[in-house]
């Protein structure tokens, strides 16, 4: 049995005699990330999929209509960790370089403050989760992003372990709440009279689409009627709700990521069912709609199967009297995504949807249902690629129940908000020279909507710009533009009004938009010299090609 003296003088960083009894009581923390789901997938959020977990922790808490990502998975991770933007830290695609000496994660904030840190599932950053990396003191790692069944490439506390076979019947999902659950227990056991952090990262429902049979057996006429349908009762749920102020765009069938696999690959690998563009269902054969319903429902049950996992970790930690003082937190990192890839173990067409050597992704005619009424997706600047759901419960602090917060926000504002909560500072241990954090803490918007105001919120991924000021987001989708590029080469949108993005003003807003992208300039530019200046990090980083080429032991 590890020595609780020795255990916490290690993680904190504090002799234990130096803690005392009457210490105020700090909560505890459960950050949940899912990968790749839409907007409004869930229930709570207009959906039609069946997240009871998720919608009974909105039913007691809050939901955030104007909630931020990265757009994408890796820099939207680092912005959640570390409490920078990604370029801050040379976490984006378009920022690799060292990653910056003073660029910490949560863990680093909250152990000084007494806490033990966990976590379970994808990892996705450039800093490693092991020895030497980010300082969690458990952490079960999913580095392949190919396989539901049979992952390579899986971590425990920085250890690879063995591969499992189909015999083994492992599916990814639950065993990230298996060891969550594990974590947690053990944590009960032997450090119950600290705090605790979980970070709870399920790979669901990011490509392939790949799900238990009775799960998709759940929904699998569910969809017959189509995307079309499906955006049209969800757009009127959302009105109903109060999540959204907009029409419902049309679908944008000429935009599609440029990074799919090509079409007739597609179709030779997949088969005459696959459809590549965001069409009316009613154009689309009887074959196409068998295939792209049984996607859906594979989508869905993939969904189901996560919340069915996060309701386990929820009882655990009410198994544990922990309720009540843990602050729970559910985000997705990106929009739903419209890619289209066949990687992996490659695509038997003869074999069951869903199942393990299938490949199969969502698609960009239910990608755009699963983010509507937003616009476009995963990757993309729009407000479907980067607007997030989330869900905040905290019985012990949060007064109102089932209540919804419109405060824009972003994935940079979790790391502050935390430490508030803990009683801590965030420039507590920064190297000399550290920028102050980009994130705000939304401590104050958890009791009362409309505080928390945010300067500015600035966006950079892929080639796609933006920069949201107040209630105007200017945007740009052309990739390579010069510094000082006129307002003919941006899109500008008074989101108050026009959430949706239908309707740009940047003809008729000349001077606001000329000022905004002189803004976004002088703000990219500054955090490209914050990076390039600060002496590099000295910890353990990976890329995503050796996270690809990790390989486990066999058994």
């Amino acid at each position: 049995m590890i020595d609780r003296r020795e255990f916490l003088q290690k993680v904190t960083g504090i002799a234990i005699a130096s803690v005392t009894a009457a210490a105020v009581k700090k909560p505890n923390f459960l950050l949940i990330l899912a990968d790749d789901m839409g907007f409004s997938d869930a229930r709570c959020y207009g959906g039609e999929i069946d997240t009871p977990n998720i919608d009974r922790v909105a039913a007691r808490g809050l939901r955030f209509t104007q909630a931020y990502s990265a757009a994408r998975c890796g820099p939207s991770r680092s912005c959640l960790m570390t409490g920078y933007y990604a370029q801050q830290t040379a976490c984006d695609a378009q920022t690799k370089g060292n990653i910056p000496n003073y660029t910490r994660c949560i863990p680093d904030y909250l152990k000084p403050l007494g806490y033990c840190s966990y976590h379970s599932g994808k990892w996705h950053l450039r800093l490693a989760p092991g020895e030497g990396g980010v300082g969690f003191d458990h952490s079960y790692t999913l580095m392949d992003e190919d396989r539901y069944f049979t992952p390579r490439g899986l971590l425990l506390d920085g250890e690879p372990l063995p591969q499992p076979r189909l015999e083994d019947r492992y599916y990814t999902t639950t065993a990230i709440s298996d060891y969550a659950i594990r974590f947690l227990k053990e944590h009960a056991q032997y450090y119950s009279s600290s705090p605790f952090f979980l970070y709870l990262a399920p790979h669901s429902p990011h490509f392939p689409l790949h799900a238990l049979a009775e799960d998709i057996e759940k929904y699998k006429d569910r969809f017959a009627d189509g995307w079309d349908a499906m955006r049209m009762r969800k757009w009127k749920r959302m009105r109903q709700m109060g999540l959204i102020n907009c029409g419902l765009p049309p679908l944008e069938r000429n935009i599609w990521p440029r990074w799919n696999t090509p079409d007739m690959q597609l179709y030779a690998k997949i088969g005459s069912g696959e459809v590549t563009r965001a069409v009316p269902w009613a154009s689309l054969s009887p074959e196409q709609k068998r295939l792209q319903r049984t996607k859906m429902a594979i989508h869905a049950a993939m969904i189901t199967r996560m919340d069915l996992e996060i309701g386990r970790v929820l009882e655990q930690i009410e198994a544990m009297g922990a309720g009540r003082d843990t602050v729970v937190i559910f985000l997705s990192d990106n929009g739903a995504s419209a890619e289209q890839i066949i990687r992996g173990d490659g695509h038997d067409q003869a074999a069951a949807p869903g199942s393990w050597n299938t490949f199969l992704c969502l698609g960009p005619g239910w990608s755009s249902a699963s983010n509507v009424p937003l616009r476009l997706h995963k990757s993309w600047l729009h407000e479907g690629g980067i607007s997030s759901p989330m869900v905040v419960h905290w019985p012990a602090g949060i007064k109102d129940q089932n209540q919804l917060r419109h405060n824009p926000c972003h994935f940079i504002d979790i790391l502050p908000t935390l430490v508030d909560l803990a009683g801590g500072r965030t420039d507590d241990g920064a190297p000399p020279g550290a920028p102050p954090l980009a994130g705000r803490s939304l401590a104050k918007a958890f009791q009362k909507d409309g505080t928390a105001p945010r300067d500015f919120l600035y966006f950079n991924h892929n080639g796609n710009r933006a920069l949201r000021v107040g209630d105007w987001k200017l945007l740009s989708t052309s990739a390579g533009f010069p510094v000082g590029s006129t307002w003919r080469d941006w899109e500008l949108y008074d989101l108050s009004k026009d959430r949706c993005e239908q309707v740009n003003l940047a003809g008729l807003q000349q001077e606001r938009i000329t000022q905004m992208i002189k803004q976004w300039t002088e703000i990219d530019a500054s955090y490209a010299k914050q990076r390039e200046m600060a002496p590099p990090t000295m910890r353990r980083f990976i890329t995503e090609r050796d996270a690809a080429q990790t390989r486990a032991p066999t058994k």
